[in-house]
C-alpha cells in the first residue's frame, strides 16, 4: 500500500472513529505530513518501507533540527498511534513503532495569576461591560466562565446554546475524547452569562444576519452561518460560532496588562483556577474531575504550583530562609 494513502486512510479514522478534538487532528496531519516528506527524500513510498529504522531517522532529523523534547514526544505519540491503526487494519504484521521510546520533557510549572491580578483582569472586564457593547458584555462573560469553571478553550467555543443551567449553576461541555462532564460555577459568572444571553448574544445574532442579508448572495451567505447562531453558545463578532484564535486574542490582549511572564493564553486562567481551587482547600480529585483530566497525574502539577508558591514566600519573608 501507498504511503501517502495509508496516511489519509489513518487520519480519516481519527476524524471519524475516534472522536478525537480537531486540534489533535491537526497535531497528528501535521507529524505525518512532515514524516511523508522525509520518506519521500529517502524514497520510501511504501508503507512497508516506513519501518522503525525509518521512523528513528525521521525524529533524529528533528532532533538536529533543534525542536523541544515535547514536540519530538508529540512526534513518536503520533507514529505509535499511526502504527497501531496499520497494525489494527492488517495493512502492516505489526506496528512499526512499537520500540519508539519519546523523550523525557523537563515539566515547566505554569503561569499562574495571583488572586488580585485575577480580580484587577474581571473588574476591568466587567467595567467595559457596563457600557453595553455586545462584545464587550460577551468577553466579560468568557473571561468569568474561563476563571469559574477552568474550561478549555475548545471547550468554551463549543458549548452549546442548551449547555448553561441557570437554576443548577453549571455548564455542561465536551472535553477531549468526547467525555461530557457538568462543571459548576460561580454567582458573578453566572450573571455574566446571563447578562450575554439577554443583552449580547441577541444583538450578535442580528449583527450576523445583517451582514449576511449585504453579502451577495444573501441566502447562500445567511445559510452557512445560521446552524452557528442556533447551536453554539458564544458568537463572534460577526454573528457566526466564536473561534478560539479570537479568545486567544482576547485573553492575551487581557493578560499583557499584567505582570509577569510566560503564557497569555487562555489556559493561563484554566491553570490559575485549578491553583486556586488547591490552595482554597478543595480535595485534588475533585479537582481532577472538574478539569475533566483522565489521569490524576496530570492535575498533581497544579500541586507543584502550589508548593512553589508557598517556598517563594516563605523564602522571602522568614528570617532564617
Amino acid at each position: 500500500m501507498e504511503r501517502n494513502a495509508a496516511i489519509e486512510g489513518f487520519l480519516a479514522a481519527v476524524r471519524v472513529e475516534y472522536g478525537y478534538s480537531e486540534h489533535t487532528v491537526r497535531a497528528y496531519a501535521r507529524d505525518l505530513q512532515d514524516f511523508a516528506a522525509y520518506a519521500e527524500r529517502q524514497g520510501l513510498g511504501r508503507v512497508a518501507d516506513c519501518d522503525l529504522e525509518a521512523m528513528r531517522g525521521w525524529l533524529w532529523e528533528r532532533q538536529q533540527r533543534g525542536l523541544a523534547p515535547s514536540t519530538l514526544a508529540r512526534n513518536v505519540a503520533t507514529l505509535k498511534s499511526f502504527g497501531a491503526w496499520l497494525e489494527r487494519t492488517g495493512i502492516a504484521p505489526g506496528n512499526p513503532a512499537s520500540r519508539l521510546r519519546s523523550p523525557k520533557a523537563p515539566r515547566d510549572l505554569p503561569r499562574v495569576l495571583g488572586d488580585e491580578q485575577i480580580r484587577r483582569v474581571l473588574e476591568r472586564a466587567e467595567f467595559r461591560a457596563e457600557s453595553g457593547d455586545p462584545d464587550a458584555l460577551r468577553d466579560h462573560a468568557v473571561l468569568e466562565l474561563l476563571y469559574a469553571s477552568a474550561l478549555r478553550v475548545s471547550e468554551l467555543c463549543s458549548l452549546p446554546l442548551h449547555g448553561f443551567d441557570r437554576r443548577e449553576r453549571t455548564v455542561r461541555v465536551l472535553g477531549k475524547g468526547n467525555k461530557e462532564r457538568i462543571v459548576p460555577l460561580g454567582a458573578p459568572a453566572a450573571r455574566a452569562l446571563e447578562r450575554y444571553l439577554s443583552d449580547s448574544r441577541p444583538a450578535l445574532v442580528a449583527r450576523g444576519a445583517s451582514r449576511a442579508a449585504a453579502a451577495s448572495p444573501p441566502m447562500a451567505a445567511d445559510a452557512s452561518r445560521a446552524p452557528e447562531r442556533a447551536s453554539r453558545f458564544f458568537l463572534g463578532a460577526r454573528g457566526g460560532a466564536l473561534s478560539t484564535n479570537a479568545v486567544y486574542r482576547m485573553v492575551a490582549h487581557e493578560l499583557e496588562q499584567e505582570p509577569g511572564g510566560g503564557p497569555r493564553g487562555p489556559h493561563t486562567l484554566r491553570h490559575t483556577a485549578a491553583t486556586h481551587l488547591l490552595n482554597g482547600g478543595a480535595d485534588l480529585r475533585v479537582v481532577q474531575e472538574m478539569l475533566g483530566h483522565s489521569s490524576l497525574a496530570s492535575t498533581q502539577v497544579y500541586t507543584h504550583v502550589s508548593t512553589e508558591r508557598l517556598a517563594q514566600s516563605y523564602r522571602q519573608a522568614h528570617p532564617r530562609a
